[in-house]
């Protein structure tokens, strides 16, 4: 099917505002029904309810000030490949940043939804970035057992 660029762009940037407000379930609601998540490091999870349930854990463990910031995006017919990085604040309040690099693939469903994503990254970049933070005062959610905590 063939969807206005425009249609593509908005969910684009819905999807963005979403991602960047932390709420795990809006973000599932974002996936049709029988959406598939392709997440590198954790594996592939089949539709709506499996992907919330995949994303509410994985982001119960992860730092709360996480942004993610898209540094490009290209948009082609149903498909948009874009750039966020993962990125902890300092947690002394200064100007350091801890970041890591995803490209993310999405496909483009209609009525605001997305079939397919899959986020392609490097598992041993993020630990790294993520144990600089830690050292550097950072700190997980209570029991997250990321990074055997």
């Amino acid at each position: 099917m063939t969807f206005e660029r425009s249609e593509v762009s908005a969910a684009f940037d819905r999807f963005v505002a979403v991602g960047d407000s932390g709420d795990w379930n809006a973000w599932a609601d974002l996936h049709s029904p029988n959406g598939v998540w392709v997440e590198r490091h954790l594996g592939t999870f089949n539709g709506r309810e499996e992907n919330r349930t995949a994303i509410t854990s994985v982001m119960a463990m992860a730092p709360t000030e996480m942004s993610f910031p898209v540094e490009w995006s290209v948009i082609d017919g149903d498909r948009v490949v874009f750039y966020p990085w993962q990125v902890l604040p300092d947690p002394t309040g200064g100007g350091r940043e801890f970041r890591f690099g995803c490209v993310t693939i999405l496909t483009y469903a209609g009525e605001g939804l997305w079939s397919y994503q899959e986020d392609v990254y490097n598992p041993a970049e993020g630990e790294r970035v993520i144990t600089e933070w830690l050292e550097a005062g950072g700190s997980l959610p209570a029991g997250s057992g990321l990074l055997g905590d």
